[in-house]
């Protein structure tokens, strides 16, 4: 099979404007607060990940799963900051970078390069892409991939090794890991294209494996399953009927994820001790990239996300959605039912807690939503803090800059905003408990930021 024809990035959104690559790696120190003032009391380092096309695309490009990892990183220490970015040095982009041109085509396209172009070693198998999320668990940072490994980096952004959890997951796992506060555990999921389609794992504070893979036993089918919950007794999968065709994957033939709300979203309660045994919810078909946390209340398990009554994603590239509103989910022991309570009625998503509280009760939820309906697909012009008990919301108005997913590091939410008419980057730092009152520092970093997805405050 002939490998596909680059692509036009000013046909793609997600190639072009605010979402364009770069293909510089830096290092800046002393950079600028152009407003307000760096809280001393935050020390440490801001990570965000996301896709970043090292070389044009062959034959297509699927937002958020596509392009080559980078981490864009800024540390803040005694008032001050300074800025580093740099890419995941996977074996396939330093093969592509000896090439000088994209090796890998869209998973769109059924392409995998053979032996001859890659070596044995990686060919008929997808790239590594860590692009997704950050999280650090037993003193290791992990930049992590949706559907293929995940990779170890330094907190200077050196690339390590890839990393399967000890030989645990050698595929890789989820891009949205639950670090328990209480215990120290990692809680993970993994779901295939193969049986068995969905596990789980527990690992301790020091890194081990200690329950699983745990096959979720009446999965009978490869499900999409991107976020997840976690109780102080509970995991929490929501299985919406977003169903992949492998065969459609393979040849290349159009968008390999069906949706099929006939089927209904079932969501699986998994006691995390392992002794009782999984319940099973079903309702009507949502779908839900990204939940908020969950906890226990009573016998009940409480959660809540950004809901979406449709996939909200065509793997063909035609994204034209931008975003659900928040619900609050309840499940009761003894009833398959599933009782949902709207909290917030508007386009939003990235919705981020403080990771001290995940597992527990939470009274805050921070989320990227739009005011401007005339902005591109994707973008997020303001910021909002809600209340999922009492819906109470405070909106930051971020103006011509667009802002990606807020970060809570200590009492102050993080996050990068790129300028929509000059592309000009900063980091915005906001107080937690008075969002509108818009940032209490804005950093220009120097150079363009992409808008982009997950990240983490690592403090020192």
């Amino acid at each position: 099979m002939t490998a596909p024809a680059p692509v036009n990035p000013a046909d793609y959104p997600f190639l072009s404007g605010c979402f364009a690559p770069i293909d510089s790696e830096c290092d800046r120190r002393d950079l600028e607060v152009v407003a307000g003032e760096i809280p001393l009391e935050l020390n440490g380092t801001y990570m965000r990940n996301g896709g970043n096309p090292r070389f044009t695309p062959l034959g297509g490009f699927v937002y958020p799963f596509e392009g080559d990892a980078m981490v864009h990183a800024v540390h803040l220490a005694d008032g001050t900051a300074s800025y580093r970015n740099r890419f995941i040095r996977t074996p396939a982009l330093e093969l592509e970078e000896k090439a000088g041109h994209a090796i890998w085509a869209s998973l769109m396209s059924g392409y995998q390069p053979d032996p001859e172009v890659v070596g044995p070693d990686l060919a008929y198998r997808p790239k590594d892409l860590p692009s997704i999320n950050i999280v650090r668990h037993n003193g290791r940072i992990i930049a992590l991939a949706e559907q293929s490994r995940s990779y170890r980096i330094t907190e200077d952004l050196r690339t390590l090794e890839a990393e399967t959890l000890g030989g645990a997951f050698p595929m890789g796992f989820c891009a949205h890991p639950k670090v328990d506060p209480q215990t120290g555990e990692m809680v993970v999921f993994q779901y295939a294209l193969w049986a068995p389609f969905l596990q789980w794992a527990v690992v301790d504070r020091d890194g081990r494996v200690v329950s699983g893979p745990n096959p979720v036993e009446g999965v009978d089918a490869a499900h999409m399953v991107h976020d997840f919950v976690i109780t102080a007794t509970k995991i929490v999968l929501v299985i919406a009927p977003a169903v992949f065709e492998l065969e459609r994957l393979l040849r290349g033939e159009g968008s390999p994820l069906d949706w099929r709300p006939d089927q209904g979203t079932r969501i699986a309660v998994i006691d995390r001790a392992g002794v009782e045994p999984t319940r099973w919810y079903r309702t009507d078909p949502f779908w839900t990239w990204h939940f908020g946390n969950g906890f226990d209340d009573g016998d009940d398990v409480v959660f809540d996300g950004v809901r979406w009554d449709h996939l909200g994603i065509d793997l063909a590239g035609d994204n034209g959605a931008n975003a659900g509103d928040y619900t609050r989910f309840r499940l009761r022991p003894r009833t398959t039912d599933v009782q949902t309570q709207t909290v917030v009625d508007r386009q939003m998503e990235f919705p981020r807690i403080d990771d001290r509280r995940i597992g527990q009760r939470h009274s805050q939820v921070a989320v990227g939503t739009r005011i401007r309906q005339d902005i591109p697909v994707g973008q997020f012009d303001a910021l909002m803090a809600l209340d999922p008990d009492s819906g109470a919301t405070a909106l930051f108005d971020a103006g011509d800059l667009c802002v990606g997913e807020p970060c809570f590091a200590g009492d102050h939410l993080l996050t990068f905003a790129i300028d929509r008419t000059t592309y000009d980057s900063y980091l915005l730092i906001l107080s937690a408990a008075d969002v509108a009152a818009g940032p209490v520092a804005q950093i220009a970093i120097g150079s363009r930021v992409p808008l982009g997805l997950h990240g983490a405050w690592l403090p020192d």
